[in-house]
């Protein structure tokens, strides 16, 4: 590994991070254009999978607290993008599921999501994105 001028850069705890920081930077100027913020996004994508997710399952698929995802589903909910529904296999769970406007516009941004992605691993090659992904899985697990 070639050693930097700033000694920080050499922590893989760091590397993650600046480059967590690029891509959520990029990530939200593109989703600002369609008025939804990243973590929404990240609520779409998960609820468009067709899974019945109760609030403390999506908050972690999600990579959010429960408090904070709470409120922004109060906000998703005013928008008309998700609505709330109680769980058929246990009444004191909520599920949150996508209306037609919240499918509508998960088409809209998953286009743009893509296309960063395609930025991204332009940067890297398409194998060693590939690589990249499932290293980083590796690790989450």
């Amino acid at each position: 590994m070639e050693s930097s001028s700033n000694p920080i850069q050499d922590y893989l705890s760091y590397a993650l991070a600046a480059a967590h920081r690029k891509m959520n930077a990029s990530l939200n100027t593109r989703l600002k254009q369609h008025g939804i913020q990243i973590e929404a996004w990240r609520i779409l994508e998960t609820l468009e999978a067709g899974h019945r997710l109760t609030m403390g399952q999506l908050a972690e698929v999600v990579l959010m607290n429960p408090p904070t995802l709470t409120k922004l589903v109060d906000r998703m909910v005013s928008d008309g993008l998700v609505h709330r529904q109680v769980a058929q296999a246990d009444h004191r769970q909520v599920n949150v599921l996508p209306t037609a406007l919240g499918k509508k516009r998960m088409l809209q941004i998953r286009q743009e999501v893509k296309e960063q992605d395609i930025e991204f691993q332009s940067l890297l090659g398409k194998d060693e994105a590939s690589k990249l992904i499932e290293l980083l899985r590796g690790v989450v697990q």
